[in-house]
C-alpha cells in the first residue's frame, strides 16, 4: 500500500489517476446524457458502499480532525478529551468535555451538497452509507436511517459507562446548562458520556458486521473525506477491493489506500459528490 511506498509512490499515483474520465470533465446535459468519456466504474452499479469521514461535514461549517486546519492538528491536546480512560479517570476532562459538546457546531449545521447527493442516488441504487462522523448530517441530508452505519456512534445520544443507560443528549445538556457541570446518570450515578465511540473502546460488533458485509457485496466503493488512516474503518477499502468492487477515493490530500483506488478524485467535495451522484444514476442503466 502506500503507506508502505513513502510520500513520492503515492503522489505519483494521485497524479496519474487523477487525469482519468472524471477529472476530464465528463458531464451530463439536461438531456440526461453525459458529455466525454464517462468513468467506467460509473456504469452499471447495482450495488454501493460509502465511506464517509469528517471532510464531507465540513462545508456545513464542521471542522474534520487531522486535516491542515483540523481540530486535533490546531490542538492536540483536544485528542484527550475523545480518550476514554482518561475521560473516565479525570473529572476536569469530562468537564470540559461537557462544554464542548455544549459548543458543537453540529448542533446548528445543516447537510450540504454532498450529503444530499448520497441520499438522491440512496433512492435509486442500493446504497450502504459507512460513516465515521457522529453529527447525522446524512439522516438529515434524506438517507434512509436504516441505511447509514454509524461506525463511531452518535452525539444524540448518551450512555452510562456503568449501567448502560441510554437517553437524550439535549435532557443532559439542559443539565449542564443548569449549572450540572458533569451531569451524572439518573439511574445509578455513573458516569455519562456521548453514545459515541472514544479511543480505547471497541467499535460495535454488529454495527462493524453490517458494514464489513456492505463491503464485501458492493460494485463500487466510494471513501469520502477521510485519510483513511482509522481502523478498522479504513479496512473495509481492502475488503471491497478484495471481493471485486472498484474503489474511488475523494479527498483532498494523499490516503494509504489510493494505490489500490480505480481512481483517486481530489476536486472539492462539495463539487466532486454531486457530480459522481449524476454519473451514477445515468449509469445505472448501462
Amino acid at each position: 500500500m502506500a503507506g508502505n511506498q513513502g510520500q513520492g509512490g503515492s503522489w505519483a499515483l494521485r497524479q496519474c489517476v487523477c487525469g482519468t474520465a472524471f477529472a476530464r470533465g465528463a458531464a451530463i446535459g439536461d438531456d440526461g446524457r453525459v458529455s466525454g468519456d464517462a468513468p467506467g466504474w460509473a456504469n452499471g452499479v447495482a450495488r454501493l458502499a460509502v465511506l464517509t469521514g469528517a471532510g464531507i461535514s465540513t462545508d456545513s461549517g464542521i471542522p474534520d480532525f487531522r486535516g491542515p486546519n483540523g481540530l486535533w492538528t490546531r490542538n492536540p491536546a483536544a485528542e484527550r478529551l475523545s480518550t476514554f480512560a482518561v475521560y473516565v479517570a479525570d473529572p476536569a476532562v469530562r468537564r470540559r468535555s461537557w462544554q464542548a459538546r455544549l459548543a458543537h457546531p453540529a448542533w446548528s449545521a445543516t447537510p450540504n451538497d454532498a450529503h444530499k447527493a448520497l441520499a438522491r442516488v440512496g433512492a435509486a441504487v442500493d446504497t450502504w452509507v459507512i460513516t465515521q462522523n457522529i453529527d447525522g448530517l446524512h439522516q438529515r441530508g434524506g438517507s434512509a436511517a436504516d441505511r447509514v452505519l454509524e461506525l463511531h456512534g452518535t452525539m444524540f445520544d448518551v450512555v452510562c459507562v456503568g449501567c448502560g443507560d441510554r437517553t437524550e443528549m439535549a435532557a443532559a445538556l439542559d443539565r449542564v446548562r443548569g449549572g450540572d457541570d458533569d451531569p451524572a446518570c439518573l439511574r445509578c450515578s455513573g458516569i455519562l458520556k456521548s453514545a459515541t465511540v472514544m479511543f480505547g473502546q471497541a467499535l460495535d460488533r454488529a454495527v462493524l458486521a453490517k458494514a464489513v458485509r456492505a463491503a464485501q457485496e458492493c460494485d463500487l466503493m466510494l471513501a469520502i473525506g477521510s485519510t483513511l488512516t482509522v481502523e478498522p474503518a479504513a479496512s473495509l477499502c481492502a475488503v471491497a477491493v478484495d471481493h471485486g468492487a472498484s474503489l474511488v477515493v475523494v479527498n483532498r490530500d494523499p490516503t494509504p489506500y489510493d494505490d489500490i483506488a480505480t481512481e483517486v478524485i481530489t476536486e472539492p467535495i462539495g463539487v466532486a459528490v454531486p457530480r459522481i451522484a449524476d454519473l451514477l444514476l445515468v449509469g445505472r442503466l448501462s
